[in-house]
């Protein structure tokens, strides 16, 4: 087969050749946009699910669609080291110089410029990590106080009147939310609350591991009716095997249905693995039909590529005493685990596991579906587990 007609895309965030089994979402997410364009307010969407089921996909085609209906977009990927304000600001001022060149009335776009210095300027004291400041006179008293849960708020208001003032609508696209500290996730919700609240035309959709959902209402009672979260999960297996199947028959080949069906069962659906595996299927195959001795050879190849980089990143980022933990947990099985049944592995008390679980939590690794459980946030990482550590427990 001709590798440079290869449709398969692995990669973070890179659209598949065939997005199947996503219409709902999308369709969600546009009536969203074209309601907030006739000023009707409505829930703000939070995407969650595991690594590897296509958020960053979704929040980029959302992106696009946006863009189509002609809105301002700000796309953003929340991290560890850096804070809320330094990720908003550089685009903020960006999406306002933006605005300024629309025509119309330019007063009320180059007051919320004013009001992001002055935001910048007092946000400085708490973060320090905002590379870049604004040459205009700041407005004195607004957004200024330097308490992030008063001031991003009001900043959110000057903008959104500014998009107002300029018939103009905004998105904020936010990935990988659950990196957000506890008062960044709030004053993000009260900023969304007081657009609500306002009829303002800005729009969040974000994303973020399945703990989202939680961080938010312990941060704010009222998110459940400020949000929708919607749950993004493996494909099923129908639309699984066409995202197998059609792209290669889109390039005038074909697979054989055992061959599909191989592939849905080893990828357990997740979008991630289907293009690994799909990539791998094509580039092995000697001709079409592509049959099932392919599928059990890209198996092995697959595997070890994603030994070698997927997981293997994540893998090296632990410590040894983390790693046991992880490798506890995959020792019980498929999870989520309870973590009495993890200390009983370790041959450990649960209460001295809580440190590691804590920054395993923080570091993305697991997270916690219900009180006393833990789950990989990556699919297929229980596996990797026992590969790399097949000797467990260790011998004393």
């Amino acid at each position: 087969m001709d590798e440079t007609r290869n449709p398969f895309t692995p990669g973070a965030g890179t659209p598949p050749p065939e997005l199947a089994g996503r219409r709902e979402i999308l369709d969600r997410a546009e009536i969203l946009l074209k309601r907030i364009k006739k000023g009707r307010p409505s829930k703000s969407i939070l995407l969650t699910g595991l690594r590897g089921v296509g958020k960053t996909v979704l929040l980029n085609e959302i992106n696009r669609m946006a863009r189509d209906l002609d809105y301002q977009t700000v796309q953003v990927e929340a991290h560890e080291n850096k804070s809320l304000p330094a990720l908003l600001v550089p685009h903020l001022r960006s999406l306002l110089f933006a605005l300024n060149r629309l025509e119309g009335t330019k007063e009320k776009v180059r007051r919320a410029l004013a009001v992001l210095r002055s935001f910048v300027s007092s946000i400085t004291i708490t973060y320090d990590d905002i590379p870049i400041g604004i040459d205009i006179e700041p407005e004195k008293g607004t957004a200024d106080s330097g308490d992030l849960e008063a001031d991003l708020p009001e900043l959110f208001v000057i903008v959104g009147e500014a998009a107002v003032s300029r018939n103009a609508s905004i998105v904020l696209l936010l990935d990988e939310l659950q990196y957000l500290q506890e008062k960044e996730l709030s004053s993000l919700i009260m900023a969304m609350h007081k657009m609500q609240q306002e009829g303002l035309p800005v729009v969040l959709i974000g994303a973020g591991l399945p703990i989202l959902p939680r961080l938010a209402g312990e941060s704010k009672s009222y998110a459940e009716r400020l949000f929708d979260f919607p749950e993004i999960g493996p494909l099923p297996e129908a639309d699984a095997a066409l995202a197998i199947s059609d792209p290669i028959k889109d390039e005038g080949e074909s697979v054989t249905p055992e061959a599909v069906a191989e592939v849905v069962r080893v990828t357990q659906g997740y979008p991630y693995f289907l293009q690994e595996w799909g990539y791998q299927l094509w580039n092995l195959a000697e001709n079409s039909p592509i049959e099932i001795d392919v599928v059990n050879t890209a198996s092995r190849t697959t595997v070890a590529r994603l030994d070698k980089n997927f997981f293997r990143v994540r893998y090296d980022r632990l410590t040894n005493g983390e790693k046991t933990l992880l490798r506890a947990m995959a020792e019980l099985g498929e999870g989520p685990y309870k973590m009495g049944d993890v200390a009983d592995v370790m041959g450990l008390k649960v209460g001295s596991l809580s440190p590691r679980r804590a920054k395993l939590i923080n570091k993305g690794m697991i997270y916690s579906p219900q009180h006393g459980e833990v789950a990989f946030t990556v699919p297929l990482f229980d596996d990797f587990m026992r590969r790399s550590m097949p000797d467990f427990p260790p011998k004393k």
